[in-house]
């Protein structure tokens, strides 16, 4: 840094400014530096930084499957979000294996990250105490941490499954299906209860044959759809729980001689050019991640001594076409 500030004809502060991308340097300043920087080759010494600040401008995220597309929006707008602060952010997929989730939240604190933003894959964070007690800040994003309190930004699946189910209401369906995730996933369960809440606020039933939980396989989704579509009072709507689930819905239904209305939670590729276009309740992985980066941040800038937070985030119905389908039968 030494070389730098003499080539650049500044101080070392200067110089450290410029490096961290801290305010308070002219454009002309900062040009000079960069230009002596590039000339001389230099690197910052994030070691020495470490034994400085104690501080390794790192970030970890750890989440369900980056090869979702829901995800992938959610990564990289933490990832955004950690770059604006100058720190690098390591990426982990659980694959829902709450012993993975737990071996990368390790992997990543013994790497001495600054903090963690979590999509929970179990259900028990006392494991993580130790760590947040030593200062690792961690933030849960779209599900809740288990048997600990900690930060936590969600969004109102319960809430966004109602405007969706009573939107089929609203379209003359009394009989109308679910099918949703593993029950023990914090986010189905919401929406499974969303679901109850607006059929219950329209006085209908709800049949034990008209819903359905468990792994969002194509297999066990068209097995749950055709029992809906089979039986004395068969379905004609469902509400979709997740966008793996009206995928398969879309498949299985568009083979139908009568239409069926459907909504599903989630938006996805293609929805918009289907026949008809699919209605969704789509959420904001974007801003989902972007809240829990900035609330992450804030935890490591000082914000210490606030209790945990819960941030909610509405999820908005995008009508297409699907769910508009009046009922055939």
């Amino acid at each position: 840094m030494k070389d730098v500030a003499a080539r650049a004809g500044v101080g070392l502060k200067t110089v450290s400014r410029v490096v961290n991308e801290e305010p308070g340097v002219t454009p002309d300043t900062v040009a000079r530096v960069q230009s002596a920087i590039d000339a001389l080759g230099f690197r910052r010494n994030d070691s020495a930084r470490l034994l400085r600040t104690r501080r390794t401008a790192s970030v970890g995220l750890v989440l369900e499957d980056l090869a979702d597309p829901f995800y992938g929006a959610l990564s990289r707008a933490v990832e955004d979000v950690a770059r604006a602060h100058g720190a690098l952010l390591f990426t982990g997929s659980s694959a829902e294996n709450p012993r993975r989730e737990q071996e990368l939240v390790l992997a990543f604190c013994a790497r001495r990250v600054d903090g963690l933003v979590v999509v929970p894959a179990g259900d028990d964070h006392r494991y993580l105490t130790p760590e947040i007690d030593a200062g690792v800040a961690t933030v849960f994003v779209d599900r809740p941490a288990g048997r600990i309190d900690a930060d936590v930004v969600l969004t109102d699946n319960a809430g966004g499954t109602r405007t969706g189910v009573a939107h089929l209401i609203a379209h003359g369906h009394r009989r109308i299906g679910f099918i949703g995730d593993q029950p023990g996933i914090h986010t189905a369960g919401e929406r499974l209860r969303g679901y109850r809440e607006a059929m219950a606020d329209a006085g209908l039933p709800v049949r034990p044959d008209w819903y359905a939980m468990g792994p969002t396989t194509p297999e066990r989704v068209r097995a749950a759809l055709a029992t809906m579509l089979s039986g004395p009072e068969p379905v004609t709507a469902l509400f979709a729980g997740n966008n793996r689930v009206t995928v398969t819905a879309v498949r299985v239904l568009s083979g139908r001689p009568q239409p069926v209305a459907l909504v599903g939670f989630d938006d996805f590729e293609l929805a918009d050019l289907l026949d008809p276009p699919v209605t969704v309740v789509a959420q904001d992985p974007a801003g989902l991640g972007r809240n829990a980066a900035q609330l992450l941040f804030r935890r490591l800038d000082g914000a210490t001594s606030e209790e945990p937070s819960r941030v909610e985030l509405p999820a908005r119905l995008i009508a297409r076409g699907s769910g508009e389908i009046p009922p055939a039968y």
